[in-house]
């Protein structure tokens, strides 16, 4: 039976970008939602592939004592969303923007008031808005001269005057980029304050004006208003509001796959307890880069190589929520795929997009086909079960997440990426204070429970699914050019 076009695109990719720097402390939330969700007619599964790419190569930094929740939108399916966003409020008066949420890149973008090739509506169901550094009262430019701009380029540019500004420059793996120049402005964070109950507080963060995209950045398919990079350099919002005494840097997410959504809180995690499931970060890498040992299939152990796990500073393996699928080195890839396919032999095949491996089943693929099992350091184990890492087309249509991934390091060193379709319907925990990460099964349209360092509380942090309602009239009527009221 033929699978029929793929409705879905396929988020990869990674940055260059230049670094931001904040400082807060606190707990935090934010809303997310997915990508594509409420969008008419789903990106093809090329085009999330491509976006997957786009997105190799980015970093990320927030700093506080408080607890942040900050709400989420969208969903993980590649035949649906493919991607999570959050909504930030920034400014004075304060504007709502939706951004792709990246713990694979560092700064926050967003597009400006001047950039022509800048998407003005979006097919994933929420209002667009550009950035305007005249309409806030509080935004201030950053010059070349400046600390933050020397900081990112390691001294002064050539050439540099007091009166130039700080530019910025990202490419992403498919040749989109984005570039600008950076300004400072007062961003609004949702505060913990009780169980279910946030007040608002305001930091102010060093992020990106986007003034010209390309590539996939610029179509009304994929649009939102830019990407909110979670990494750990310097630049990120969470590093800079870490270094402003703000918030911790430590941050969880739960993304929720069946209903979207789900749960992205800055601070503490207390409750589900995840301290004997933690593995340590690989040092001095741009990513959240952890060191796998094995992969089991069906609770058999995968054959391989005994140098294919090699780590070191060159190679690993990178958890990124802003990837969609999951991408392993041949080496890796054919030997699992083989593993797997090989528990229903009688399947016929077919390859849709010249990329993905569908067939037809009618059955509970939980029932027929394998847990597909990896192994971290520290004894930590990440299941990936059927209906997770196979995704359906259409109705009795199945199509493999795995990917083969061709990409290498710097130092030709092999990658291995796991994105949404294996971190969905878990809760992730960052622990930048100790360089380690981890993560447990979770229902994430659930709750859970956040400390607040400066009172000590512990409060309950519950899910979020931002749709296309939720957004400021203010925003939407303020600027007639950009939106339209009715």
């Amino acid at each position: 039976m033929d699978p029929g076009p793929i409705s879905r695109s396929v988020l990869f990719g990674f940055l260059i970008l230049v670094s931001l720097i904040l400082n807060v402390s606190g707990n935090f939330v934010f809303p997310v939602s997915h990508k594509f969700q409420g969008r008419r007619g789903w990106p093809s599964l090329s085009e999330l592939k491509a976006h997957d790419a786009r997105r190799h190569g980015r970093n990320l930094l927030f700093v506080s004592s408080s607890a942040v929740d900050l709400e989420l939108g969208g969903n993980g399916h590649p035949s649906e969303t493919g991607l999570y966003f959050a909504k930030l409020g920034i400014g004075t008066p304060a504007k709502d923007y939706y951004v792709q949420v990246d713990t694979g890149s560092d700064i926050l973008w967003i597009n400006c008031i001047e950039c022509a090739s800048c998407p003005k509506k979006s097919d994933i169901g929420v209002k667009l808005t550009l950035y305007d550094p005249k309409g806030s009262s509080t935004s201030e430019s950053i010059s070349c001269d400046q600390d933050f701009c020397t900081a990112q380029y390691d001294g002064q540019l050539p050439g540099c005057k007091p009166d130039l500004l700080c530019q910025y420059n990202v490419v992403y793996g498919d040749g989109s980029s984005t570039s600008g120049y950076f300004v400072k402005d007062v961003i609004e964070l949702d505060r913990v304050s009780g169980s279910h109950q946030t007040s608002v507080t305001n930091g102010s963060i060093v992020f990106g004006c986007g003034a010209k995209q390309s590539g996939q950045l610029g179509k009304s398919s994929e649009a939102l208003d830019g990407i909110l990079g979670f990494g750990q350099a310097n630049s990120s919002m969470i590093s800079q509001l870490a270094a402003a005494g703000k918030v911790k840097r430590q941050f969880a997410h739960c993304l929720d796959n069946v209903n979207g959504g789900g749960i992205f809180a800055i601070g503490e995690v207390v409750e589900p307890k995840l301290k004997l499931n933690m593995t340590p970060l690989v040092p001095k890498t741009a990513h959240y880069n952890v060191v796998m040992e094995a992969i089991e299939v069906g609770g058999d152990v995968v054959d391989l190589p005994s140098d294919t796990f090699d780590s070191g500073d060159k190679e690993g393996t990178i958890i990124d929520s802003g990837t969609t699928l999951a991408y392993l080195p041949q080496v890796i890839y054919e030997p699992v795929m083989k593993m797997i396919m090989s528990k229903q032999p009688n399947l016929k095949l077919h390859t849709v997009e010249d990329q993905f491996t569908c067939f037809q089943y009618l059955e509970d693929v939980d029932d027929g086909f394998p847990v597909v099992k990896f192994h971290f350091k520290n004894s930590v184990s990440l299941s990936v079960y059927p209906h997770e890492y196979l995704f359906q087309l259409k109705e009795y249509v199945w199509c493999s997440g795995w990917q083969s991934n061709g990409m290498k390091t710097k130092d030709g060193g092999s990658i291995t990426l796991l994105g949404d379709l294996v971190l969905s319907n878990k809760l992730v925990f960052y622990d930048l204070e100790n360089q380690s990460i981890g993560w447990i099964d979770y229902n994430c349209s659930s709750s859970i429970r956040v400390k607040d360092d400066n009172s000590g509380e512990i409060y309950s942090v519950e899910a979020h699914n931002i749709s296309s309602a939720s957004v400021r009239e203010d925003t939407l009527c303020s600027d007639i050019s950009v939106r339209s009221c009715s």
